[in-house]
């Protein structure tokens, strides 16, 4: 089990670091948005993959509420991003 710990592991750096380079080349704030979104879920999983192969929970509480944060924020900056756009 601990070579599927380690190829999941794998996979999300590399999607980690694709998403970081849509995070840095844009084009639009829309595009780094969303590109933030993800990654900040990829980290998350990342963590959660790494608590099940330690078999430790106790941070499982802290993911939740850092998932609801980034959903929020996405949220918003995306709301806030249609309103730009509306007032051009």
């Amino acid at each position: 089990m601990t070579v599927l710990y380690g190829i999941t592991l794998t996979v999300l750096a590399v999607a980690g670091l694709l998403t970081l380079l849509r995070l840095v080349r844009g084009p639009a704030a829309l595009d780094r948005i969303m590109a933030l979104d993800v990654l900040v879920t990829m980290v998350l999983a990342g963590t959660a993959v790494g608590m099940v192969a330690r078999d430790d929970t106790t941070s499982a509480p802290v993911l939740v509420v850092v998932a609801l944060l980034a959903f929020i924020g996405s949220v918003t900056a995306a709301h806030l991003i249609e309103k730009r756009k509306g007032m051009r």
